[in-house]
């Protein structure tokens, strides 16, 4: 006969297994994903090199020691030179050396460069060439180039323009090297036929990627088209899809065409709040 063996475990056997069973389970649970700085890297990129994009613009119309139209400042502190004479032309907007407060809120020092090519600014295949020199807004230094270049109108008669963005940021109080860089289209879709400002819309395209030393490397995609105007400081509408590496696939929801501060980082089904710059 035999006889069925019963296997008894001593208390410390049970604990041990206890633990195992609860460093599996702890192992198996994601730690919840919040981080929410790559948005605000993606935010602070797109805002500072579009803003160049449309000082150099603005400064192309006017003549040495003229005021731009927008961006004004107090004690028109921005000096602006404009060589219409050689070739390529050149355009330098500066803001002198300490923080002046411009028409949009944000303070800017350091020179923005501007080179470009057609006779006009203007002129359909003119290629302009952005850089700056010690520049910042709000003590967030910007660096890189901006390469822009006129492609005339599309097949919906609409000007566009191809942007080539390679850029570098410091945010204030981080010691972090922040690399941003971008391909986009840029369309004129509203206020190209009339001589004011504030009535002029685009909407912007396209894809990038960026990295910090603290955060990694993400890349973006502009999944429904940014819209931009000089009567709103901020980004009213679109949205960016971004992706961390190794993190969970995240979007930034700007709005629906509200001018206001607010943006949303969408992460694992959760939405968090943004302040833009």
């Amino acid at each position: 006969m035999y006889m069925k063996k019963h296997l008894l475990l001593a208390p410390s056997a049970l604990l041990g297994i206890g633990m195992l069973f609860t460093t599996v389970f702890s192992s198996c649970v994601r730690e919840r994903d919040t981080n929410t700085d790559q948005a605000q890297d993606e935010i602070l990129g797109e805002m500072a090199y579009y803003e160049a994009v449309t000082m150099a613009e603005d400064a192309a119309t006017k003549k040495t020691g003229e005021l731009l139209s927008n961006y004004k400042t107090s004690g028109y502190c921005a000096t602006l030179t404009h060589d219409e004479v050689s070739m390529p032309r050149s355009i330098s907007i500066d803001f002198g050396a300490t923080n002046c407060m411009c028409s949009d809120a944000r303070y800017r020092r350091g020179k923005i460069i501007v080179s470009y090519t057609g006779t006009a600014f203007n002129d359909p295949g003119n290629v302009a060439t952005i850089n700056f020199e010690n520049y910042f807004i709000d003590n967030n230094r910007i660096m890189g180039t901006v390469v822009m270049t006129n492609k005339g109108l599309n097949v919906d008669n609409q000007s566009h323009y191809n942007l080539e963005i390679s850029g570098k940021m410091l945010r204030e109080f981080l010691v972090d090297t922040i690399y941003w860089n971008a391909k986009r289209v840029r369309t004129w879709i509203q206020g190209e036929g009339t001589p004011v400002w504030g009535d002029d819309r685009y909407e912007i395209e396209g894809t990038g990627n960026g990295r910090s030393n603290q955060l990694g490397y993400y890349s973006s995609n502009i999944v429904q088209p940014l819209v931009k105007g000089y009567d709103c400081r901020y980004y009213p509408a679109g949205r960016i899809e971004m992706q961390p590496q190794g993190k969970t696939l995240r979007t930034i929801d700007f709005g629906d065409g509200n001018c206001d501060r607010e943006a949303w980082v969408e992460i694992d089904n959760k939405r968090y709040s943004l302040t833009m710059y």
